[in-house]
Formats: structure tokens, C-alpha cells, sequence
């Protein structure tokens, strides 16, 4: 089956294992790459984002990818969007536990603009594509 899809679909990502617990990962379209360590408390270096820090990561980006969209087919000013993310794991099986997402706003947004910004971020696909057991904490923080 995999074989199959990876003939009749253009590929996302190729991931070659380098050593010491680090993967180089190349996007296959762009041909950027990033590597990735185990976590120092999961016998690595954490010398670089671990597979599940790009999860979390993931989240946080993809929602403002979607906000982004949203305020370019509304008009809505969007210069001034970040966001802080942390991750927690838990044990037993090993897994991400909660992501906490701040988005920090500086953009001047009415009520419903707010309304609507926030609620795209909130069901973002990759918000929609993790596991309904971990949580996902999202806060707005308007300068």
C-alpha cells in the first residue's frame, strides 16, 4: 500500500536518518530541510527541534497560516501575529500530553474580526488532525 501511494502521489518529505539519534528531513517541493535530535531526556542532544517539538510547532504555525488566509479574504490587517509554544509530554506510552499556544496580536482587529480570527486558528487543520487526548490550550493576547 505504501508503495502504492508514494507512486501516485507527489511526496511531501523524505527523512534519512544521520546519526546519533538526528534526522535530516527535506520538503520535496522546496528542498529546504531541517534536522531533528531526540531530546536530552529522551537520550538525545536536543541540540535541535525534537520530532515532537515540530508537532507542537506545527500547531502554533498552522494557525496562523489559516489566520493569515482569513484576514488576505477579509482585508483584515495582519502584519503583527506571533506565537510562544510549550509542550508537555507524558509517559506510559510516551506521547505530547498538552500544547499551550499564545498568540500575540498587535494588529488592530474589531470584536468581530477578533471573533473570526480566533476561531479560525482554533480549528486550523492540524488543530482538527491531533489526537482529542491531548489538549490544546489556546489563549489571544492583544497588545
Amino acid at each position: 500500500m505504501i508503495n502504492f501511494v508514494l507512486k501516485t502521489k507527489p511526496m511531501t518529505s523524505d527523512i534519512v536518518y544521520l546519526s546519533n539519534l538526528r534526522t535530516r528531513c527535506t520538503h520535496i517541493q522546496s528542498n529546504n530541510q531541517i534536522e531533528t535530535d531526540a531530546p536530552i531526556d529522551n537520550n538525545g542532544s536536543g541540540n535541535r527541534f525534537s520530532p515532537t517539538d515540530l508537532v507542537a510547532t506545527a500547531l502554533a504555525s498552522c494557525m496562523i497560516t489559516v489566520m493569515g488566509i482569513k484576514a488576505n479574504q477579509m482585508g483584515i490587517s495582519f502584519k503583527d501575529v506571533s506565537a510562544s509554544v510549550v509542550k508537555k509530554m507524558a509517559a506510559n506510552p510516551r506521547r505530547i500530553s498538552s500544547v499551550s499556544v499564545v498568540l500575540t496580536i498587535g494588529d488592530i482587529w474589531n470584536d468581530r474580526e477578533r471573533e473570526i480570527m480566533e476561531n479560525t486558528a482554533k480549528s486550523c487543520p492540524v488543530s482538527k488532525s491531533l489526537s482529542p487526548d491531548l489538549e490544546q490550550h489556546l489563549s489571544f493576547c492583544y497588545k
